[in-house]
């Protein structure tokens, strides 16, 4: 069966947390790359009021199979009451890129830098 891919967005108030929300996503393997985009000026509707906002954008890119455990990381570490979290389908990409992906965000993939310190 051939994997499927998507780029996951959400924004933060702030640099360190999107810099927290990539690095756990990315150390869960949740997402093979997170990157942090920002600032940002945000405009948007809430509870009633037009608010302006400077944000951080996170743009994780991670396979379709783990999209539900990584918006469950983003909303579990999210200060926001209702934070953003989108997925955009990838309708085509480098193979090589997308295999990597694959690589990086399989269960118990294997961290070759933390499996040789402790071989040490």
């Amino acid at each position: 069966m051939a994997h499927s891919y998507v780029q996951v967005t959400t924004t933060t108030d702030s640099r360190a947390e999107a810099a927290e929300l990539a690095r756990s996503a990315v150390a869960e393997r949740l997402a093979a790359c997170a990157q942090l985009v920002g600032p940002i000026a945000s405009t948007y509707w809430w509870e009633g009021e037009i608010e302006s906002a400077e944000e951080w954008m996170v743009l994780f890119k991670t396979s379709a199979d783990r999209f539900d455990e990584l918006a469950s990381l983003i909303t579990e570490g999210h200060s926001y009451d209702t934070p953003e979290i989108i997925a955009t389908p990838v309708v085509a990409g480098s193979m090589d890129y997308l295999a990597w992906i694959t690589e990086q965000t399989e269960p118990g993939a294997r961290d070759d830098a933390v499996d040789d310190a402790a071989e040490d």
